[in-house]
């Protein structure tokens, strides 16, 4: 007998499938450049099927971020829970993840990361209106990092929540850096992360 499909798992689909062509679009054409337009073309549905799921452009772009944030998480975590120390190897690890993620699509990311910083910045308002949005990612990976520091009985030199923030910040800067000149800076920045972190 064939699978019924609720109402509520077709727009749970619909919702993923608009999010998997905004990644794409975005990604090829930049923040700016892309228009709701491409992206319903390229998910297959009208416009109006966007704004069913996401108020404005900026809304959409930002699930696309959560969703990339949320790969970062699971890959770092699956390492993590594995460990019961974070030495050379764990570091080795966790480095290796992050370029594997970098490689897909991760430098596209980190540049659309960028571009839509420098939006944020041209337009105020925009940024009020996305502020609270940025602030529950920050937080999210301050909670991630408070409870795998807990598991490993270790500590931060510096506020999780701070340790969090310049993550954020950084981590398309490591991503570019390390495409545009063709060093692995990856590990040297774990390296850096890791001396504000005390182990048992």
């Amino acid at each position: 007998m064939a699978e019924r499909w609720t109402r509520e798992r077709r727009l749970e689909r619909t919702r993923g499938l608009l999010l998997d062509a905004a990644e794409e679009v975005f990604a090829d054409k930049g923040f700016a450049a892309a228009t709701l337009d491409d992206i319903a073309h390229a998910a297959g549905y009208t416009k109006g099927a966007i704004y069913k799921h996401f108020a404005t452009k900026e809304e959409l772009f930002l699930e696309v971020n959560d969703r990339y944030l949320q790969r970062y998480f699971d890959m770092f975590a699956e390492v993590l829970a594995a460990a019961s120390r974070m030495g050379a190897e764990e570091l080795d690890r966790v480095g290796e993840l992050w370029r594997r993620l970098a490689a897909e699509r991760g430098t596209e990311h980190a540049a659309l990361g960028m571009e839509f910083t420098l939006y944020l910045l041209r337009n105020p308002e925009v940024r009020e209106r996305v502020a609270a949005r940025r602030e529950e990612a920050v937080e999210a990976l301050g909670r991630f990092i408070i409870e795998n520091l807990d598991r490993l009985g270790a500590t931060s030199l510096i506020p999780p929540m701070t340790m969090a923030r310049v993550l954020i910040h950084t981590t398309p800067l490591v991503v570019i850096g390390t495409e545009l000149d063709g060093v692995d800076l990856y590990g040297p920045i774990l390296e850096m992360y890791m001396s504000a972190i005390e182990l048992p």
